[in-house]
């Protein structure tokens, strides 16, 4: 049941609003609390019972670990040792990142790591196949950083039920974003958020509709010729795997983005606010700035947990360029057990690292240098070469696409095959096969006009003018503002819930072709 399908809109979310607004209008607050939980748990066991044995075990765990600090804290009150320096908190601490590393390595690197024992050894190890439980990544990365802070000193032992609310809350738990447990918790202990709030229900009903939107109407259409493209990445010409690698860049954004808007949607309509994770990434000049602008929170989460534990920038220019490469390869690792995915983040953190030497810069104008963020990390004073800001904008896309042929590919060798495709030129006119896979309703009408007249090629022609429409569709989207400063921005006026009514009719209607998102894989 995911946040794009006939159940979640028709019942789930009616009855959950129904019931959460309900009970807090009567004060019945903890009661609201234990029905988001139980809704929030139901959510997640739609994806599968084994799923959920996981998820409440994962939970568990972290929480008696939580308990044990803070029955050692209540043994030894105002005491050196009840400090985060202390030996206890250090091996809670430990055995907390183990627990969650191992939960998450056996099910999402098992299989991985044997094959590449086998293949490296020319053992036989074998193992039976294991079904990663979905949002895995997510939920335990969230639980690291909150076992470390509880660690450090930086977090309380909170009740279970918010506990359990920080950790299930369903609009985050699948596909992010990775919260940290102050931004949830506080507001969830938060009374006065507790009341109905007809502006951000507003705002939230119109982040939903676009982010149903972006994943229906464009990322999965985009899909249908992706997942061919990939599938046949031998067969493809030069001008085909461009075509292609565009509208996965495209895909993979609009999905993941506006799984995104939608999870922001549905809890601001609860009367919560998530942490922003997308902030127009195609819209950065530097790689580094795209990583600023793209899944933010899974960034924060490696500078605060990884990049500064291991020295940051403190240490030295060599150390930090191994620091950076040591947390996009980890980032890599995260997407995917594979070698195209620490591939992908090895190619990342070296343009990150490219962009720290210092030695190409963007040349800002005076309206950019007032927004201009300062960057600690810069290895260099003053950039040697300066470029302007729309040449970083063409460039730092072109790197990231060509980065995405990692990223997409099925095995490293059909990610060369990619490579060689785009950069010796082909042609044995592979295009046309590959737009035949956009028989969407949209184009129902032409194809059947043209296919009854007998004009066969004027129907190739519907299904490459739909798909250059696509992709200008989509390029439009993501260069206009994004979704956050739509909908503060935007007046509810008759214009505008009239144009809302009918991009969610539009939608709904396309949900008959619903896909996965891309992201629930990690």
């Amino acid at each position: 049941m995911g946040f794009n399908s006939f159940t979640f809109i028709l019942l789930f979310l009616p009855i959950l609003l129904l019931g959460w607004h309900g009970l807090n209008k009567y004060q019945k607050y903890a009661v609201a609390d234990v029905f988001l939980v139980l809704m929030s748990l139901y959510f997640y066991y739609s994806f599968g019972a084994a799923f959920l044995v996981v998820l409440l075990s994962s939970i568990a765990g972290n929480y008696a670990l939580s308990a044990l600090l803070a029955w050692h804290e209540k043994r030894n009150p105002g005491k050196p040792e009840n400090t985060s320096k202390s030996s206890f908190a250090k091996c809670i601490k430990v055995i907390g990142v183990i627990f969650n590393l191992a939960l998450l390595f056996y099910f999402k690197y098992l299989g991985f790591f044997i094959d590449n024992i086998n293949s490296l050894t020319g053992a036989t190890f074998t193992s039976k196949e294991i079904l990663m439980p979905i949002g895995i990544s997510f939920f335990t990365f969230g639980q690291i950083s909150f076992i470390v802070d509880r660690a450090n000193g930086e977090a309380p032992h909170y009740g279970l039920i918010n506990y359990l609310m920080y950790t299930v809350y369903f609009p985050k738990l699948i596909q992010g974003p990775i919260a940290f447990h102050k931004e949830m918790i506080d507001q969830f202990q938060d009374k006065k958020l507790r009341n109905l709030d007809t502006n951000k229900m507003a705002m939230g009903i119109m982040a939903f509709i676009i982010g149903l939107s972006k994943k229906v109407l464009l990322a999965d259409n985009l899909a249908k010729t992706v997942n061919y493209g990939f599938h046949y990445t031998y067969n493809l010409d030069t001008l085909t795997v461009i075509a292609v690698m565009l509208a996965y860049t495209f895909e993979i954004y609009l999905d993941f983005s506006g799984y995104c808007d939608m999870a922001s949607g549905v809890s601001l309509m609860l009367g919560y606010e998530l942490p922003v994770n997308f902030n127009s990434p195609y819209k950065a000049a530097t790689s580094k700035e795209l990583w600023q602008r793209w899944h933010m929170t899974l960034s924060r989460f490696f500078i605060k947990y990884v990049y500064i534990p291991l020295g940051g920038s403190r240490k030295g220019k060599v150390r930090t360029i191994i620091n950076v490469l040591v947390v996009f390869v980890l980032s890599g690792l995260w997407h995917g057990a594979g070698w195209t995915y620490i591939c992908w983040g090895l190619m990342q953190g070296l343009l990150v690292v490219w962009d720290n030497l210092g030695i190409t810069g963007i040349r800002e104008d005076a309206a950019d240098e007032s927004r201009k963020s300062k960057n600690r990390y810069l290895l260099t004073k003053e950039p040697l070469i300066k470029v302007p800001r729309a040449v970083g904008n063409a460039i730092t896309f072109t790197m990231f696409l060509l980065s995405l042929i990692f990223f997409g590919s099925y095995d490293m060798t059909y990610a060369f095959k990619m490579f060689d495709r785009i950069f010796f030129w082909t042609y044995p006119g592979f295009l046309y096969r590959t737009a035949e896979n956009l028989a969407i309703p949209e184009n129902y009408l032409f194809r059947m006009f043209f296919s009854q007249i007998g004009k066969t090629s004027m129907v190739t022609a519907v299904y490459l003018i739909t798909f250059v429409l696509l992709l200008i569709i989509s390029a439009f989207v993501m260069t206009r503002r994004n979704t956050m400063q739509i909908i503060h921005s935007t007046r509810f006026d008759k214009k505008t819930v009239w144009g809302l009514a009918v991009l969610f009719v539009w939608s709904f209607i396309s949900l008959s072709n619903v896909s996965t998102f891309i992201y629930f894989q990690f």
